[in-house]
């Protein structure tokens, strides 16, 4: 960067701040695992789609441009695109062969493959040896053991992986352990941000906000909403299905974060040691009285009757399905409920056992 900028010093431009352009990728380099991280909508896969076209020319060039790009017969100029099977629906118009981004897609021809773990990739790379850079969508949604796949692939053959994925879940934490190792064992890392979404601000955004539409009322999530709902591109204005967005840390609303350690965890845990009925009245009140349960008087204390009111956070509470949400939480995530205890309080609270066993599957849980 120093040498262009005293290039173009030296052609009369003034003295300002020099910002690197975008480069073209170097399909030199081997044995790299590059994250590309950002929230919806920060161009994590338009950066993968401008490597796919870069590898389109890339290819094209002839003499000694293959011994320098490829090793063990893999050529980092062949592009491979990987997603989830889970993945499919969030574009429905687009090809079967698409790397497909917001603004539009690349076709990836035979070098595309849908997925559900990391012994399915496996198979895919040992069909196709040639390929040496892999691009992997949202990599954080697959089990841990990918991280160390790719890592062995990677330093023994020279192989290139990309991953445009999502390292931070709607909570604002590490999305899983799979996010967490791929941390680990990357050599470089891409940060995107955003404009905030708020139709009043145009600050930078790292976070991806998710929210319910409830006759047209903006719905913050509570902090113990599934981690994985399945699909997301379009505004939905079905309220037990979710909109996202990107915000900035002002605007991020996440609203009983603090009820979910201090009442609903313990009240899991006494149900873990034998004593349900505490959880059981929770799960009821927020059902059918929700105004009485320790959920609302919680959040109608610290967000209604505080120094610094936020009635956006007492929306979250309009949105249906609170207590299946709850029970979800505690059994797929925390592991504290057992799944007789989650049939039992399905049917004695008459709780909408198709939303929870959609929600479950989401999170690789069934009943």
């Amino acid at each position: 960067m120093e040498q262009e900028t005293q290039l173009l010093k030296s052609l009369g431009f003034p003295d300002l701040r020099f910002h690197s352009a975008f480069n073209h990728f170097d399909f030199t380099r081997p044995g790299r695992r590059i994250l590309v991280i950002g929230p919806m909508g920060s161009g994590k896969t338009e950066y993968s789609a401008r490597v796919w076209r870069d590898s389109q020319v890339a290819q094209r060039k002839t003499g000694s441009v293959r011994e320098m790009t490829s090793a063990s017969g893999a050529d980092r100029r062949k592009v491979f695109f990987i997603r989830s099977i889970l993945d499919k629906e969030r574009f429905p118009d687009y090809p079967s062969d698409a790397l497909p981004y917001r603004n539009g897609y690349e076709r990836c021809g035979q070098y595309t493959a849908d997925i559900r773990d990391s012994f399915e990739l496996e198979a895919v790379m040992a069909r196709h040896p040639e390929v040496g850079t892999w691009i992997i969508d949202e990599a954080a949604f697959y089990e841990e053991r990918l991280a160390y796949v790719v890592e062995n692939d990677s330093r023994r053959r020279g192989t290139v992986f990309i991953f445009p994925s999502l390292i931070l879940n709607f909570r604002r934490e590490i999305f899983n352990a799979t996010a967490r190792l791929l941390l680990e064992t990357a050599t470089d890392i891409f940060p995107l941000s955003a404009y905030c979404e708020q139709e009043e601000c145009l600050q930078d955004s790292l976070n991806t906000y998710r929210y319910y539409l409830v006759d047209g009322r903006e719905c913050p999530a509570l902090y113990f909403d599934p981690l994985i709902i399945v699909g997301g591109d379009k505004e939905k204005v079905d309220p037990r299905e979710p909109n996202y967005c990107t915000r900035c840390d002002v605007h991020h609303y996440l609203p009983a974060k603090e009820y979910t350690y201090l009442i609903l965890k313990p009240l899991g845990e006494q149900a873990a040691a034998g004593d349900p009925q505490p959880l059981r009245t929770e799960l009821e009140l927020i059902r059918s009285d929700i105004e009485r349960s320790r959920l609302y008087l919680f959040m109608s204390e610290r967000y209604l009757d505080g120094g610094k009111p936020q009635p956006i956070m007492m929306n979250a509470l309009k949105v249906p399905c609170i207590a299946e949400k709850a029970l979800s939480f505690l059994y797929a995530e925390q592991n504290l409920v057992s799944r007789q205890q989650v049939l039992e309080l399905v049917d004695t609270l008459a709780l909408d056992r198709e939303y929870l066993e959609k929600r479950l599957r989401d999170n690789g849980r069934v009943l």
